[in-house]
């Protein structure tokens, strides 16, 4: 068989031109500088009283802020577990609040039976993929760690880039999974020095970066050829009708 022939010249018959974009540095460029301090929100996923994924998340929080960043820590008690209850309980529209209000996110679990624990799951199980018009985790960043009670392991943090994925978030390539967490935290709750307490400086170092290159130009980022085809008013309708809402 001949191979292809460069460049194509066959066409694309398949593409719709109508909502065919092709990109370009001057759309990626923010519109203008944002003036005000990068926002974070930081979500951990453990109740205890004395909780390690609590300490990570505040050490990231002195961490963020003395870079420049805004930061808000999310107190999951009191949070029902999902469809327990409907999305107008206050403790909902408090963490999707802080979502919409954010730029960049921080995940903290335990890992306990092999994953990341119930009480970060329904976290992020309350967080819709969109609600109306609004995304409320769409284009931001993400940076993810994880604390065990034994040895090292990725499993949680593996999971959460999962579901930051799933959630349309920029999840940073950077993570910190910190072992042995009762050793690594003294009596006061502060992170002990060392190579991974400096592992946790890196990644919110990197966070940050991130944030900062792309807040502001998020919207543009995440826009999909495939979602510019369906707000056209002739693809909802024939959407409906394929799910039996409306007829032909």
């Amino acid at each position: 068989m001949d191979k292809t022939q460069q460049p194509f010249t066959d066409g694309m018959p398949n593409l719709s031109e109508a909502h065919f974009e092709m990109p370009t540095s001057e759309r990626v460029l923010a519109p203008a500088p944002l003036d005000h301090a990068p926002r974070f929100l930081i979500l951990y996923g453990s109740l205890r009283e004395r909780s390690f994924s609590r300490f990570l998340a505040y050490e990231a929080a002195r961490l963020l802020e003395a870079m420049g960043g805004e930061v808000r820590i999310y107190d999951a008690h009191g949070l029902p577990l999902p469809d327990d209850t409907t999305a107008d309980h206050p403790k909902v529209q408090e963490l999707r609040q802080l979502s919409i209000w954010s730029e960049g996110q921080v995940w903290v679990s335990p890992e306990r039976h092999g994953n990341l624990t119930g009480v970060m799951k329904a976290q992020v199980d309350w967080l819709p993929l969109s609600e109306g018009s609004v995304r409320p985790t769409q284009g931001r960043t993400l940076a993810v760690m994880q604390v065990s009670g034994g040895s090292q392991s990725f499993n949680a943090v593996h999971s959460l880039r999962v579901l930051g994925r799933w959630m349309r978030m920029i999840t940073i390539p950077n993570q910190s999974s910190v072992p042995m967490a009762y050793k690594e935290f003294d009596d006061a709750g502060r992170m002990k020095p060392g190579p991974l307490y400096d592992r946790v400086v890196d990644v919110c170092e990197e966070l940050v970066k991130f944030t900062l290159l792309t807040r502001g130009r998020a919207e543009y980022l995440v826009d999909r050829y495939s979602e510019r085809k369906e707000r056209k008013p002739e693809r909802l309708k024939a959407v409906a009708a394929d799910i039996g809402f409306i007829k032909r």
